[in-house]
């Protein structure tokens, strides 16, 4: 049982909520309140400052993402592009890809004019494998064999769609310079106006430290650290260090989080376009500081207050709950099988009746088990002698019929096999034993047949046999003779020509476990498996509720068509199945 569903939980709250809120509220809670009241409106302003920064971070941005619109301003550039990229550029005469290179390059080189100082390159990747490459300082040469189209931010360009790209902090490694520059960068796929054939990647670089001179402008009323997270939660820019712990404390949306020498509380707002994110922590310490004496008076009072008020609760609660505790132990007893255990009263009070209640409820739960169970078990052993009583009182009309027959025209041999052959039978019905040995039930089964055959004659020919190695193996008494008797008079008896019964056990093998197949065929009158009303059905569900009763994966198949004849095939796992001898 969890703590929380116990009676000692629940005095617990009751402790709480009568004494210990009440300490809280006066003690604890006012100078929270008034800390709290700090902390929101210190909370309040940065948000203010913090939106107005981001308004500029984002008209930052804007301005780099239309940059990457450029191409489509000049006509003569896109068709440079478009012939690049359409494979036309390699037929074309040496002027033609002059002018086409002029183009491309001319814009490329002017790409700065109109732009803010801290946008420090571009790059232009048109479809042909071709490299278009400048900086802040003028033409730039790009490494040769870069490669681009494995770059992430490549496959995403392109799968963009014509969208804006935003691509976080990552080294300028592209081009032919001593030393790669951070810089983070907005990149497009370039399409052809008219027919959005894609022609083109150009990405955009900015210099990772430009967002200094935004961030570096904030300034709040505690000490603060002010950072830059991209999409993916990497660190693009703070004002201070940043441990990988406070960092996943940001990630993580922690409202208060702990730093190495001083916690924060965090604001946080996005930044839209490159779904970027910008924190700001201010010093939790120095918003608590403001009332910090009221915490040391509040400590006080708290600490004797609950010092007082536990040793009331745990004296009380001990005395209230052990009753409920021995109860519980009389109950597990009684849920392990002694209906012996009582609950040892020792007050008159609401813990002792219950008690008392419990108790009764246990001697009338005696009696309950003692009834029921020897009704379901009287129940059962009828229900079980009940289905073993499978032969048809109109087989012994037929059969003492035939007798009289024999006797008429003096076949006195015939007629003392067949008394014979019924009395063994019945010797064999009437024996309380509810199982028999495959020998056993084979040699029932093919008395059954002799007698059948006294009115039957030459029109059923009955095969029985069994492998020698099943002969001690047990199965349930009686469990073939339905399935027989229903392939005689369902299956032969509407006849006008012989049938054949076969009825046959044998172990098999099927997915690595060994079966004993008892197996009844006829190629007798057949019938639909869908017309479970049938009486002929009826003996095999019988054979089936049996079946259930004796194994537990024991498997019952029936198949049959309308004059094509019926297969009963029944499968029982060998380890399941009795030796003769074996009574375990």
């Amino acid at each position: 049982m969890k703590f929380t569903d116990s009676l000692r939980f629940k005095l617990l709250t009751l402790y709480f909520i009568t004494i210990m809120i009440p300490v809280i509220i006066i003690i604890w809670i006012m100078p929270s309140y008034f800390q709290g009241l700090i902390s929101r409106e210190t909370k309040t302003l940065t948000e203010s400052i913090l939106d107005a920064s981001i308004k500029n971070i984002e008209i930052y941005l804007n301005d780099l993402e239309r940059l990457t619109l450029t191409p489509y301003f000049n006509d003569d550039f896109i068709y440079a592009l478009s012939l690049r990229s359409s494979g036309e550029y390699e037929k074309c005469d040496e002027y033609s890809k002059l002018v086409v290179d002029r183009s491309i390059n001319s814009l490329m080189a002017n790409y700065f004019q109109n732009t803010r100082k801290d946008v420090v390159g571009a790059i232009l990747l048109p479809f042909d494998g071709s490299v278009f490459a400048v900086s802040s300082y003028g033409q730039s040469n790009a490494k040769p064999g870069y490669p681009y189209s494995t770059k992430k931010w490549y496959k995403d360009t392109i799968n963009s769609n014509g969208n804006a790209v935003f691509i976080s902090a990552h080294p300028q490694d592209y081009l032919q310079r001593e030393c790669a520059q951070q810089v983070f960068s907005v990149a497009r796929l370039i399409k052809e106006p008219f027919s959005q054939e894609p022609i083109a990647v150009m990405m955009a670089d900015a210099d990772a430290a430009a967002l200094s001179s935004i961030v570096n402008d904030i300034k709040f009323n505690v000490t603060s650290i002010v950072s830059i997270f991209d999409d993916k939660g990497n660190l693009l820019y703070s004002t201070g260090s940043l441990s990988e712990s406070v960092i996943k404390q940001i990630l993580d949306k922690k409202e208060l989080i702990q730093g190495e020498s001083d916690s924060y509380e965090v604001v946080t707002r996005p930044i839209d376009g490159p779904d970027w994110e910008m924190a700001v922590m201010l010093s939790h310490g120095e918003i608590k500081s403001k009332v910090r004496w009221m915490y040391n008076v509040g400590v006080l009072f708290a600490l004797f207050g609950i010092l007082l008020t536990s040793m009331l609760f745990i004296t009380l609660s001990t005395h209230i709950t052990k009753p409920f505790g021995e109860m519980k132990a009389v109950m597990k007893r009684v849920e392990n099988g002694d209906t012996d255990a009582r609950f040892v009263i020792k007050d008159n009070d609401e813990i002792g009746q219950l008690g008392n209640s419990l108790n009764n409820m246990i001697s009338h739960l005696n009696e309950l088990i003692d009834r029921e169970y020897r009704a379901v078990l009287n129940q059962r052993n009828a229900e079980y002698f009940a289905l073993q009583s499978q032969i048809q009182p109109h087989f012994l009309y037929n059969t003492l019929n035939g007798f009289i027959g024999l006797n008429r025209i003096g076949d006195r041999d015939t007629l003392e096999k067949a008394i014979l052959s019924l009395t063994s039978m019945l010797r064999y019905i009437i024996e309380h034993e509810s199982m028999a040995s495959i020998s056993e039930e084979f040699l029932f089964i093919q008395r059954y047949c002799e007698l059948q055959q006294l009115r039957f004659d030459e029109r059923i020919l009955v095969d029985i046999k069994y492998m020698p190695d099943t002969s001690e193996y047990k199965i349930p008494k009686l469990i073939l003779q339905p399935i027989v008797e229903n392939a005689i008079i369902h299956g032969a008896e509407p006849l006008d020509r012989q049938c054949k019964i076969s009825v046959s056990a044998q172990f098999i093998q099927e997915d690595g476990i060994t079966y004993l197949q008892l197996l009844v065929k006829d190629d007798g009158a057949g019938f639909k498996i869908d017309d479970c009303d049938d009486p002929k059905c009826l003996g095999n569900r019988n054979v089936i509720e049996r079946l259930k009763i004796a194994y537990k994966s024991a498997v019952f198949n029936i198949s049959s068509q309308p004059g094509s004849g019926t297969e009963v095939n029944i499968k029982i796992p060998k380890g399941e199945l009795l030796y003769e001898g074996n009574n375990s």
